[in-house]
């Protein structure tokens, strides 16, 4: 029953078709889904009353289901998703996802009638199955839980050896690839990035000559703006090859190279003082073994009387500590996107920012601005999915529409989270912001 074909058959036999319609069938009185099921012989079933015109869930080979019964894991739908055995046609990932709900999709199949179930999957347990065949994923210790020096190189890598120009496709014009801040949600994207670009620099409270560190420092439009809008003297650093290419030469463009530079390097290695320090999107990556000496490190850096502005996903607290990859989905995350990240809750951030000497002063949630850039990037990208295909192969287009659309959700259920920290260097001293935060929102 294991094996597994490397090509599904052209026709599959009459009984599968039949017994798969009977299984959508069955679904289709639990689920009530406004949308369709194209099956692979073109056939096209609802999964509900009334499903809306031209969104379509597709099956394309009649060894699919057979796959997957036999090894139910999410990796398996995501390799075969990502070869264009599982698709969808009239909208987005996000608009499929909508049809089936808010997520009550378990609980509601757990009511189907087991033994009608079975007698239904009979026939498709013992059919030809398809191989889910490997796709593009990162070879080696996803987690990171053994990470060794030259590591972080290959996760960053990794992750952004698709391109600029792909970025590109999605992204604002400032290559803005974290959180953007809506001043209403009804904002677009480029004015929501501009807007958190201007709210950092705000929360740092940054005055002409300001020396600036952005660790993790992207395309550079955090070290642009804060120079341009607000005189600081900007460093950052990176390991991305092609991030640090597009910085660099967008810094020679804008006429700043006498004020802002990038350099090709881990922050274990960035020595000097810096007034305000910035970290926007990078503390995923560092792994939770290493957030002490992280933190220890942005605070050597840091001058007396500085600020510390540390921007980062994380998840809700649980009972007991586990590492990030102990669910499907967050290693699927880990091997297709993100190789050795993981996501700390805020509590433990903060203890272990004090452990260290930092003095908390603010922490701000944006959890559902990030639901709306991620649900934007998803748009964007789907609608450019011809361009984004021939720049980087229908493979990884489609695991990158599968994860925009993933983290979207995620945000919008809360199952993720986003938070901003400001951290002064000591509580010695007079405090390193005003007694309002009145000018923030001036």
């Amino acid at each position: 029953m294991d094996d597994e074909r490397q090509t599904a058959p052209d026709v599959a036999d009459p009984r599968v078709l039949e017994a798969t319609r009977r299984l959508i069938a069955l679904l289709r009185e639990r689920l009530q889904a406004p949308l369709s099921v194209r099956l692979w012989e073109g056939s096209l079933e609802p999964l509900g009353p009334d499903p809306a015109p031209g969104l379509e869930l597709h099956v394309t080979s009649p060894g699919v289901l057979p796959s997957l019964l036999r090894r139910p894991t999410l990796d398996r739908v995501i390799r075969h998703y990502a070869h264009g055995r599982i698709d969808f046609t009239g909208g987005t990932l996000l608009d499929i996802a909508a049809a089936f709900g808010d997520g009550s999709v378990g609980r509601r199949l757990r009511a189907v009638d087991r033994w009608q179930l079975a007698r239904r999957l009979w026939p498709l347990l013992f059919a030809p199955a398809v191989s889910p065949d490997a796709t593009r994923g990162f070879g080696g210790d996803v987690a990171g839980a053994e990470r060794k020096s030259g590591d972080d190189r290959r996760f960053i890598g990794f992750h952004y050896d698709v391109g600029n120009a792909f970025y590109a496709l999605f992204l604002d014009p400032e290559m803005q690839y974290s959180c953007a801040y809506y001043p209403s949600f009804d904002a677009d994207l480029a004015t929501a990035q501009q807007a958190k670009l201007e709210m950092i620099c705000r929360k740092l409270r940054l005055r002409p000559g300001d020396r600036l560190l952005d660790i993790g420092c992207g395309w550079g439009g955090l070290l642009c703006h804060a120079a341009r809008h607000h005189g600081a003297i900007g460093h950052g650093v990176t390991l991305s090859t092609v991030q640090h290419g597009f910085a660099t030469a967008k810094i020679d463009d804008l006429g700043l190279g006498d004020r802002v530079t990038v350099a090709l390097q881990d922050f274990r290695e960035v020595e000097g003082s810096y007034d305000k320090i910035a970290s926007i999107g990078m503390y995923e990556h560092i792994g939770i073994a290493n957030i002490e000496a992280y933190f220890r490190k942005m605070r050597s850096l840091l001058a007396d009387g500085g600020l510390f502005l540390n921007h980062a996903i994380s998840r809700g607290a649980k009972r007991h500590r586990r590492r990030f990859g102990a669910r499907p989905e967050q290693r699927a995350l880990q091997r297709y996107i993100f190789p050795g990240g993981e996501l700390d809750d805020i509590g433990h951030t903060l203890r272990e920012m004090e452990k260290v000497g930092f003095e908390v002063h603010d922490v701000e949630g944006w959890r559902w601005h990030y639901a709306r850039t991620t649900r934007l990037w998803c748009e964007r990208l789907t609608a450019r999915r011809a361009e984004a295909e021939q720049l980087v192969g229908p493979e990884t287009y489609r695991i990158w529409v599968a994860y925009l659309a993933g983290c979207a959700i995620a945000f919008e259920r809360g199952s993720a989270r986003i938070f901003q920290t400001v951290a002064a260097k000591s509580a010695k001293g007079p405090p390193a912001v005003p007694p309002t935060r009145a000018d923030l929102y001036r």
